[in-house]
């Protein structure tokens, strides 16, 4: 499944909900629409924030075009180590071990034997959340 894609409408996106501005994926948090002309469809101006590097992405196009969105599977893992500004994860089901950075805003909570939930899109994975053990 990484890498992969689906198309859907864009009328159908919703806040919150994920695509692909510039193959880059991204969550959606704001959607703006414009009237009907007397020519054409409605514009779309889609605002996103990239889910790994934090940057703000802006998509415009007809209402009513297909859009690429993400497959975005979510997963969980547990902290071995944390080193600097990684840390060391297995992954709960798979038991494979891996090397994520930790984001700014988690630095306080993680710490060996802390879970982790994962997210992972476009062969990639960040860190979403950290729970303390």
């Amino acid at each position: 499944m990484t890498g992969e894609k689906l198309y859907v409408d864009s009328k159908s996106l919703k806040v919150g909900k994920y695509m692909l501005i510039e193959d880059i994926p991204c969550r959606i948090v704001n959607i703006e629409t414009s009237r009907p002309g007397k020519h054409g469809h409605a514009k779309m101006r889609i605002t996103g924030v990239g889910i790994f590097d934090g940057q703000k992405k802006q998509w415009l196009g007809a209402g009513g075009h297909d859009v690429e969105v993400p497959i975005i599977t979510r997963s969980n893992a547990q902290v071995v180590s944390v080193s600097g500004n990684s840390a060391q994860l297995m992954d709960v089901k798979t038991y494979e071990i891996f090397e994520l950075p930790i984001p700014e805003e988690m630095m306080s909570e993680a710490e060996a034997g802390a879970e982790a939930e994962l997210l992972e899109a476009m062969g990639r994975k960040t860190i979403q959340r950290i729970k303390k053990a």
